[in-house]
């Protein structure tokens, strides 16, 4: 504690250096906190998307998972509706979404145009993933509407289609054969995604089925009562179901893996060239501080004092700057990440999106813990480094620099 205060009383002896020390290692250790901070609310809320998209876990043939279907269904689950009952029975599950996913085209009789359609089971879809789409005009499928459409705001502009508009639908059946159903549009939705709006399609289950001529399913969506369930409850799956292969939201989930990759290379870089000009200026500052004081080191040598107990207490002051900058640029970049959430801004589409996201920064211990440890220590070590030649500088040498 003593060779502390000495370091405290030392850092005043210049207090414009200490002062500009402290604010540049408080804007650094402020922004690794906050980059830190936005890169792992993107990546909360990638998960949280592909989780909710897909479900926690994917049950499907295997073949479903490596292989392209020469017909719709031909790799799609036969008894779904008895499997889906045991996968419920497990007290994690909240839910089992059966998915029937085709393309074909879709006319109003003047015009047709490609689609990727998805049958789903309506009420059950809507209700466990809530909100997930962006209604524009009418409303959201429901289980009691049959032969009912919802269409992405582009494929709809593109057909000139509106709530209430009859269309038709065509699609190769399970057999290969050319099948046709009429429906009824009663919603138009956005994804977000301009190119999937131009292409995607609602529509009820039991008219998907009727559509490809088959009592099939291309997958079973399992969701789960917490993402932290996933890989216990991917062994149980796989257990009551070992012909088939159950896959986590992460398997799926390419774009959030490419994100994740991307996000950690470019703020890792960013976390180590902003460590790297903090240690430098404190490296600089102590420097400066041991130059000016070479006679009073040689002095405290002359005196009895070991050159431990010098470099310690110069340790301690280079930590001191370091730690204290740290301290306060991880204060800053809390009350920022509070603010953004009682003053929300708004951030532009991101390249392929329809539409904006609110800008966050995630409030991460471990960062914070992890980041206040590293700029504490590489202060301390730096310090120590520009300190050990001088403290160990002969007597008569250090007491004739001037």
């Amino acid at each position: 504690m003593k060779w502390l205060k000495f370091a405290w009383l030392n850092s005043l002896r210049n207090r414009r250096r200490s002062l500009v020390t402290l604010g540049i290692a408080a804007l650094g250790t402020a922004a690794i906190l906050l980059a830190g901070g936005f890169a792992i609310f993107t990546y909360q809320s990638l998960a949280q998307a592909a989780a909710r998209g897909t479900g926690h876990l994917v049950v499907a043939s295997p073949a479903q998972f490596n292989k392209d279907e020469d017909t719709p269904l031909q790799y799609g689950l036969d008894d779904w509706q008895r499997l889906r009952t045991r996968m419920l029975a497990d007290e994690q599950v909240r839910q089992v979404l059966p998915r029937v996913e085709f393309s074909g085209l879709i006319s109003n009789g003047e015009k047709s145009t490609v689609m990727m359609a998805a049958g789903i089971d309506a009420d059950a879809e809507f209700a466990i993933k809530g909100p997930f789409l962006q209604i524009r005009a009418g409303q959201v499928l429901s289980s009691t509407q049959q032969r009912a459409v919802m269409l992405g705001e582009g494929l709809a502009r593109s057909l000139k289609a509106k709530p209430g508009d009859a269309l038709t639908l065509l699609a190769s059946t399970t057999e290969g054969a050319l099948n046709a159903i009429d429906v009824q549009v009663v919603g138009i939705f956005s994804t977000g995604i301009a190119e999937m709006d131009k292409r995607s399609l609602y529509l009820d289950l039991a008219s998907a089925q009727a559509l490809l001529a088959t009592q099939r399913v291309s997958s079973l969506g399992v969701f789960l009562d917490r993402m932290e369930s996933t890989p216990a409850a991917q062994a149980r799956m796989q257990a009551l179901a070992p012909q088939l292969e159950v896959r986590t939201w992460e398997q799926q989930a390419s774009f959030y893996r490419s994100v994740k990759q991307l996000y950690n290379r470019i703020f890792g870089a960013l976390g180590v060239i902003i460590g790297v000009i903090v240690v430098f200026v404190v490296s600089n500052a102590m420097a400066m501080a041991i130059i000016e004081r070479t006679r009073e080191i040689g002095t405290l040598r002359a005196l009895g004092t070991l050159p431990s107990q010098l470099l310690q207490s110069l340790a301690l002051e280079g930590m001191l700057l370091g730690g204290g900058g740290a301290l306060l640029g991880a204060l800053l970049a809390l009350g920022l990440s509070l603010l953004l959430y009682v003053l929300p801004v708004e951030m532009p589409p991101p390249p392929g999106y329809s539409r904006g996201y609110p800008l966050q920064v995630a409030i991460d211990a471990g960062l914070y813990a992890a980041t206040l440890l590293a700029m504490l220590t590489l202060a301390m070590l730096a310090s120590a480094a520009v300190a050990r030649k001088t403290v160990a500088k002969p007597i008569v040498d250090a007491l004739a620099h001037t």
